[in-house]
């Protein structure tokens, strides 16, 4: 875990800026001593907003598993998407 203080980020912003890219995690900030920010790279904050949102997904669809919703085979859906694209070429 990386930590530094408001002062340095604001003193030192391309330091933080690289030491942020070259670790590829996130830094913590503190103001008056105590933490105040996360500060992390733009691919870093997209990546994890991905992984949350696949998470999220699969949590929905395990929901619906343990529900007993319906649900298809991945042959089944591939055909699915398949036809749909054949379709819209067509038409």
């Amino acid at each position: 875990m990386i930590i530094k203080s408001s002062t340095t980020l604001r003193n030192n912003y391309n330091e933080i800026s690289n030491l942020v890219r070259e670790k590829a995690e996130p830094i913590y900030i503190t103001k008056n001593g105590e933490g105040d920010l996360v500060v992390m790279s733009i691919e870093a904050f997209e990546k994890r907003e991905g992984l949350l949102d696949l998470k999220e997904k699969l949590l929905i669809a395990e929901e619906q598993r343990i529900l007993g919703e319906e649900t298809i085979t991945l042959a089944h859906a591939k055909k699915k998407i398949k036809d749909k694209i054949d379709g819209k070429l067509q038409g």
